[in-house]
């Protein structure tokens, strides 16, 4: 089943805030520049890569030196503003090392209902993919608060479902979720020794949301039922997507050459 993946010629990857920020807020350097280099190297053998990149909430607090996340919506609001420049001005310049040239998108969710909005969206993913150049795309903190007032069955949720619907959108063949954590497990490793991860599932069934629990990682917001949730989508939309630590950018490779890395939810065969 696996076997599938190689096959992929348009990759949505997800990177959360765990993967681009220490626990203190500073930026992970390291991590993002092994992220960039790895899907430069993905864009010069030809892959078609759109990046949904977690981030501007936790980058913005360790730009301010801010301690602990704000908790007025319009505080969030402002210190993801500033996070979001940061942030974009980094992946620019990383890229712009390899030759790259990226264009930054942000979306609220009423763009992917169906008319004017969503057809110019996707127009605009085209048109740019066309041109060699990698999409950057984030939720538009600024003026939507659905992420920022978090809700895990309405809001992005910290871009897992927002990186659902770009594949969607974009017609892409895989999805991959770059987490703090290793795939999907059968509970909680932190704290159930018994749980063991799933490196393939063919059907989210209630065994497998029971499994999913509720927990996030520290700087985030999403968690296992998030993902599940953008699991679904893409499923049923016979996109493939698979969970996967970003610590090891290697993994990233692993992956599209087909290997057992993370947990793998097989999109349905057209």
């Amino acid at each position: 089943m696996r076997s599938r993946i190689k096959t992929s010629g348009r990759i949505v990857i997800k990177v959360g805030t765990s993967t681009l920020t220490y626990p203190n807020g500073k930026i992970n350097l390291s991590n993002m520049e092994r992220l960039v280099r790895k899907i430069a190297d993905l864009s010069n053998n030809g892959k078609e890569i759109i990046l949904v990149s977690s981030g501007a909430v936790g980058i913005g607090m360790g730009r301010l030196n801010m301690d602990k996340r704000p908790v007025l919506t319009t505080e969030k609001q402002a210190v993801a503003a500033v996070g979001q420049s940061e942030l974009m001005h980094l992946y620019s310049k990383l890229f712009s090392e390899y030759g790259i040239i990226v264009g930054q998108i942000l979306l609220t969710r009423d763009v992917f209902a169906r008319g004017v909005p969503r057809t110019n969206a996707k127009n605009t993913f085209e048109s740019l993919v066309s041109k060699g150049i990698i999409p950057i795309v984030n939720e538009n903190d600024s003026v939507s608060t659905e992420e920022l007032e978090f809700d895990e069955h309405n809001s992005f949720s910290e871009n897992d479902t927002l990186a659902a619907l770009v594949s969607v959108l974009t017609e892409s063949d895989l999805l991959i979720i770059l987490s703090d954590i290793d795939g999907f497990y059968t509970g909680d490793p932190r704290n159930d020794k018994s749980a063991r991860i799933l490196e393939t599932v063919t059907d989210i069934n209630g065994e497998i949301e029971r499994f999913a629990g509720g927990n996030g990682s520290i700087s985030g917001t999403g968690g296992m039922i998030t993902k599940l949730n953008a699991a679904k989508l893409c499923m049923e939309n016979s996109i493939n997507m698979v969970i996967a630590n970003g610590d090891d950018m290697d993994n990233i490779d692993g992956i599209i050459n087909g290997r057992n890395i993370g947990t793998l939810f097989a999109g349905k065969l057209k």
